[in-house]
């Protein structure tokens, strides 16, 4: 067989395994860290919000 069909056949069988690996790497994470990190995200910024200096009134006379 020809050295670049080989390689190409190793290549393809190293990139299955790779994503093989990535799907069930994935599979394992809690779906909570997504949820967590818009929770927090939230959380910050309404604390950015309510910290936030306002604009002085201007009292008409």
């Amino acid at each position: 067989m020809e050295i670049n069909a080989q390689l190409a056949r190793l290549h393809h069988a190293d990139l299955r395994a790779r994503a093989t690996a990535h799907h069930l790497a994935t599979a394992v994470k809690p779906p909570t860290e997504l949820r967590t990190r818009v929770g927090w995200t939230l959380v910050d910024l309404g604390l950015r919000l309510v910290s936030a200096p306002r604009p002085a009134l201007a009292v008409a006379r």
